[in-house]
């Protein structure tokens, strides 16, 4: 027994070999054991994290980037064995084949995989997953591939195309970020040296193709490309429950989830884009996305009128359609109308020149289909090196863009809220069904019943969507170059190109787990203990999410998860700071 008197300390020297050991002394080298490894490991960090960052910036990331491996558990969950019950024991109540997951019995995992932690949350979540894996593509490409391509093989991907969501409810519906994921990791994996691997990106491809009718076929419910999909991993953002349906009957037509899918569209583009370099026959492909593409974003513009979007206001809104009355928008400005800023993609002169099926197929439909073009944001200026796809006209992408960069509405010192903070002396209010539904504007812990309480998309901040706003506006950058500028923050009289815009956001977000002038990390509020006991100082602790006003974080304070993401964003900022 060990014992340790208060205040005091002692330390343990242990040795693990298989075969035990020829030396007398097994712990006369412990020390210099310890000093190599300790070499190796700085080696290895520097080598794959290779931005020239500050000494406090590099113990950030190397912390993101173990508490991803740290998470990395056996996960073994075999549905038709929990269904039959174990051997030997009591038969299962009948009401478990009538349960949760009975729809997935071939479900057949024994895996070691990423968790978004390996305590409060010992299971794999999907949207969850993709993002851990486009944090650890920098550090270890060959485990996110893996990954990535597990919840898509027959024993987890449902035959019907569904990916799995999490094992409470194996038949919810995440956000289909697997495919950007896909295409993200490929990328990542390639510019830092390691190979553009063309064997994962083709396997990856031809699975999300079968998620991606998955989609088509089960969310898109009258056929007329505009999606449902239900609570779409942002909980309680909602004025009610969108998982459920609607109280008094109709149908919710959820702006976000119709970006969400223009968006994988955009996504399958490129992917086939870039396999049609090699292989022909997947520029085919790439027309049939663009044409999905083009489908829906054409909906979200304009089906019914002005589709999703409200002229008045210059947002995107989540819309009803109740028997018997009119469409009606839910006018809550909140992340789900910055969604469709996702679903961006810029067409090089010189990809298209390179894949002429493509480039003609495009003159034939906009010569054809001129009426197309008026609609959504395609440019196929000749003049121009780029071609924008996007679901926002330039117009009303500066319209959204004053809402996102009001530090009054969306933007917060640490990032995008959820949630627009005007929202708190103007809450909204709708009445349904002879009822009463309100959403204000709670910048921390959720005060709202919804999916019981423990999940809060009503002001903080969150890294995923966050991240994506990011690479978005980069994408915009890229075509619309130093020509489009806009207020940032609005108001200010400070104007900024797309790509600066992100930098920004690039460093508001970051400023959540690095010290400040004092020492204090806004992600630990004001716990004192953070900043000023050496035993703590310089720990991280990488939150679920964050207060849209403080930065406090909130949520899980021991999960890595997607705010692991904070590595990538804190290299790109030492990166621009350096003029790399």
């Amino acid at each position: 027994m060990l014992d340790v008197p208060a205040g005091a300390s002692r330390s343990v020297r242990l040795r693990l070999t298989q075969d035990g050991l020829a030396s007398p002394q097994p712990f006369a080298e412990h020390d210099a054991i310890f000093a190599r490894r300790m070499a190796e490991a700085d080696h290895y960090h520097r080598m794959v994290r290779d931005a020239p960052m500050t000494d406090e910036e590099r113990r950030v990331v190397r912390q993101a980037d173990a508490g991803l491996v740290w998470s990395r558990q056996f996960y073994h969950y075999i549905v038709e064995h929990w269904l039959d019950g174990d051997p030997g024991q009591p038969v299962p109540p009948a009401q478990r084949r009538a349960g949760r997951n009975r729809a997935w019995p071939h479900l057949w995992a024994r895996d070691v995989i990423a968790m978004p932690d390996a305590w409060e949350y010992p299971w794999f979540a999907a949207w969850d997953l993709a993002f851990h894996c486009v944090a650890m593509a920098r550090f270890d490409p060959q485990f996110a591939k893996h990954q990535l391509l597990l919840l898509c093989r027959e024993w987890y991907m449902h035959p019907n195309g569904q990916l799995p969501a999490y094992e409470f409810a194996f038949g919810d519906v995440n956000p289909p970020v697997h495919a950007w994921a896909v295409w993200r990791v490929y990328q990542l994996s390639g510019e830092a040296g390691l190979g553009y691997d063309r064997e994962f990106l083709e396997r990856a491809f031809d699975k999300c193709l079968i998620n991606f009718t998955w989609w088509v076929n089960r969310e898109d419910a009258e056929g007329d490309n505009l999606f449902t999909g239900g609570f779409l991993g942002l909980d309680n953002v909602g004025v009610f429950d969108r998982s459920q349906p609607l109280p008094g009957g109709g149908e919710l037509i959820q702006a976000d989830a119709t970006a969400w899918m223009a968006f994988y569209c955009t996504t399958m583009v490129a992917m086939a884009l870039e396999l049609a370099r090699e292989e022909a026959p997947y520029a085919d492909l790439a027309l049939k996305f663009f044409e999905h593409f083009v489908a829906i974003a054409k909906a979200s513009n304009e089906l019914g009128g002005t589709g999703l979007w409200d002229d008045e206001d210059g947002f995107y809104y989540d819309q009803i359609q109740a028997p018997g009355q009119g469409p009606r928008r839910l006018k809550i400005r909140s992340m789900v109308g910055l969604v469709p800023l996702f679903a961006a993609a810029s067409l090089d002169d010189e990809l298209l020149q390179q894949l002429p099926i493509f480039r003609d197929r495009l003159a034939w439909f906009f010569a054809n289909r001129p009426e197309l073009a008026r609609t959504i944001s395609v440019d196929l200026d000749i003049g121009r090196q780029h071609r924008l796809l996007a679901i926002p006209s330039r117009a009303r992408l500066e319209r959204v863009l004053r809402y996102m960069l009001d530090e009054r509405e969306l933007l917060s010192p640490h990032g995008i809220r959820s949630l627009s903070r005007a929202h708190a002396a103007a809450p909204y209010r709708v009445e349904v069904d002879h009822s009463s539904h309100e959403v204000h504007y709670a910048p921390g812990e959720s005060d709202s019943g919804l999916f019981g309480g423990n999940s809060n998309w009503r002001g903080p901040v969150w890294f995923p969507v966050n991240y994506l706003i990011i690479e978005a506006l980069k994408r915009y950058h890229h075509y619309y170059g130093d020509e489009l500028t806009v207020e940032c923050p609005t108001g200010s009289g400070r104007r900024m190109d797309l790509g600066e815009v992100a930098g920004e956001l690039e460093r508001r977000l970051v400023s959540l787990v690095l010290p400040d002038a004092r020492g204090r990390r806004p992600c630990h509020g004001g716990a004192a203990r953070y900043a000023e006991d050496p035993a703590f100082r310089d720990l991280v602790l990488f939150y679920e999410y964050f207060d849209g006003d403080t930065g406090r974080g909130l949520g899980a304070s021991h999960q890595t998860g997607w705010t692991a993401l904070a590595a990538n964003l804190i290299e790109r900022v030492a990166s621009a700071r350096s003029g790399g």
